[in-house]
């Protein structure tokens, strides 16, 4: 799998990150979540799991060519906002050994691949959906 940078909303580099790949999906490297309320709600398939980044995160779509503006929607399971102003995104778990040789990945940290049609779609106007969504109130 080849990737290209998109960006960080970190000066250290050892951050969330956002990635686009040669397979039309993004990498997510985020925050592992450890915290149980957050973990239970979300209902993770074999293979997948979810990380936390800051929501900033998502400006840097606009470096591949998607509008800027920001994320209009919210949807579960892939994606929800936590009342701490981050995201939860979820997805399969990268385990890709020569993506993974391509990024620096801190133990407290880990990497999820969202289909771009995913988050394309999260960029485009709700229609009879609450732009406003939230995540459960655990969250």
């Amino acid at each position: 799998m080849k990737l290209r940078f998109l960006g960080t909303n970190s000066q250290v580099g050892d951050c969330p990150t956002l990635y686009a790949t040669d397979r039309d999906t993004y990498l997510v490297q985020g925050w592992k979540i450890f915290a149980n309320d957050v973990l239970t709600q979300l209902t993770l398939s074999e293979g997948e799991t979810a990380v936390e980044v800051p929501t900033e995160l998502f400006e840097h779509l606009e470096k591949d060519g998607l509008p800027s503006g920001g994320l209009k929607r919210l949807e579960d399971p892939l994606m929800v906002l936590t009342p701490g102003g981050t995201y939860v995104v979820q997805g399969r778990a990268v385990t890709d050994h020569e993506a993974l040789a391509q990024m620096s990945i801190p133990d407290y940290e880990s990497v999820v691949e969202v289909s771009k049609a995913a988050i394309t779609a999260l960029l485009e106007d709700p229609r009879g959906a609450d732009p406003q969504r939230r995540a459960q109130p655990a969250l």
